[in-house]
């Protein structure tokens, strides 16, 4: 268990590898029940439904590390749960914004 002690296996890792599984499985059906057509959004591109989610993980991935970098990850509120609460990271709002531009992307690209 020593040998992936750094890759930080925390709620919110968790919580973020459900929400991709999630999403690959909404898209799998997606694809299935409804097969797509390229669609031209504000790339003047033609871009599918798999096009636009690799854009919006790259993104989350940007907006978190610029997040980290400038900001950090420290704890903006603690929830009133257990003994000792739970603590929020200013992450999570990096999190929300990531949320609303993979919403952007999805309905404009």
């Amino acid at each position: 268990m020593d040998s992936i002690a750094w890759m930080a296996w925390t709620l919110p890792t968790a919580i973020f590898f459900a929400a991709l599984g999630c999403t690959l499985a909404v898209m799998t059906w997606l694809a299935a029940a409804y097969p797509e057509a390229e669609r031209v959004g504000v790339l003047r591109i033609p871009t599918t439904r798999g096009d636009r989610l690799f854009l919006s993980l790259i993104l989350t991935a940007i907006i978190h590390l610029v997040w980290i970098g400038l900001v950090g990850t420290d704890t903006i509120a603690t929830l009133p749960i257990g003994e000792d609460g739970i603590e929020v990271s200013s992450l999570w709002l990096a999190t929300l914004i990531s949320l609303g531009c993979a919403v952007l992307i999805f309905r404009t690209v």
